[in-house]
């Protein structure tokens, strides 16, 4: 019989083999199990919540969701005034927080000298380090009593006056406010936004903005036209990222923002978000008020979840773009 028609036999695994094999199965597995836990206690802690405002749920239906009444004495509980204060204070700190973030990441990045780069960059990401009461008393202290006799008058007196757009900045020189705690939490936000716009603004390869240099092109055009578009997803989770820090923030807030649940178009005038509302009143409440405190927490985090989720849908589209 010739040799070449003996059937071949596959030699059989070594001993190195199998333990590779069966590592890597363990590995797999134990992967596995951290993302089950992780998806089980987001789930458990949501749940919890709704489980324990289920009373207020019951009673107030979904009225709770959308009523600006909220009034413990008489148990009327609605939500409308502390999403309101929720949504408008982190749009605040954003709009202060990312053309500054960017400032600082593209100074960082193309304009600082070397030798500045490192100290400058290691302080600002120092920031973030600070506990957050830090920065509620020293927007109390500090932010309150410059808010109260200089930028309050002089928003009433210029912008005030803007049809329309006027009642945003109409209100008594009080200093706290949803404006006093967008500016807050702006603070708090821009040393993770420009974190993550400075390391992902060191990835864009240096002869693109080479070759813009050499056309003629300015650090703004640069900056606009090259590393802004080579780093947009990036750019963009860094931005929802930072959102999602100051949609959670509790005690810097509680410190300057007056913690009322009275509904005021006005920027100028006391109000209150989620986290400041269970925050201040969770120790004291009563069961059915803390069962409204509970419901607030769920309503939280589904607010969080909903803008995490379009940030997600705005990289998978940009991400779909670029593929085409």
């Amino acid at each position: 019989m010739n040799a070449t028609s003996l059937p071949h036999t596959p030699p059989a695994p070594s001993g190195r083999d199998v333990r590779d094999a069966r590592a890597d199965r363990l590995f797999r597995w134990a992967l596995t199990g951290v993302v089950i836990f992780v998806l089980v206690a987001l789930a458990s802690a949501a749940l919890s919540m709704l489980w324990g405002g289920r009373d207020v749920l019951a009673s107030q239906g979904l009225s709770f969701f959308y009523s600006a009444d909220w009034n413990p004495v008489e148990n009327r509980y609605g939500a409308l005034v502390p999403i309101y204060g929720t949504l408008v204070t982190a749009l605040i700190a954003m709009l202060i927080a990312v053309p500054v973030s960017f400032g600082i990441a593209f100074f960082l990045t193309e304009v600082a000298p070397r030798w500045m780069r490192g100290p400058v960059g290691t302080a600002i990401e120092l920031l973030a380090g600070i506990p957050s009461i830090i920065y509620g008393m020293w927007g109390l202290f500090v932010l309150v009593p410059v808010m109260t006799v200089y930028v309050t008058p002089w928003l009433n007196d210029y912008l005030g006056a803007i049809p329309g757009l006027g009642v945003l900045f109409r209100g008594p020189p009080l200093g706290i406010g949803m404006l006093t705690a967008g500016f807050v939490l702006a603070i708090m936000v821009i040393p993770f936004v420009s974190a993550v716009m400075r390391e992902v603004f060191l990835t864009v390869p240096t002869r693109l903005k080479e070759s813009a240099y050499a056309l003629g092109a300015t650090k703004w055009e640069v900056s606009w036209d090259i590393v802004l578009p080579y780093t947009r997803s990036a750019v963009i989770g860094g931005v929802f990222l930072g959102l999602g820090r100051a949609l959670g923030e509790t005690m810097a807030v509680a410190f300057v923002i007056g913690n009322s649940v009275r509904l005021s178009p006005s920027l100028l005038d006391p109000g209150t978000t989620i986290a400041a509302l269970i925050a201040n009143d969770f120790g004291e409440a009563t069961e059915t008020y803390r069962s409204a405190l509970l419901l607030l927490g769920f309503v939280l985090f589904l607010v969080t979840f909903v803008v995490l989720a379009i940030a997600r849908l705005m990289l998978m589209r940009l991400a779909r773009k670029e593929g085409t």
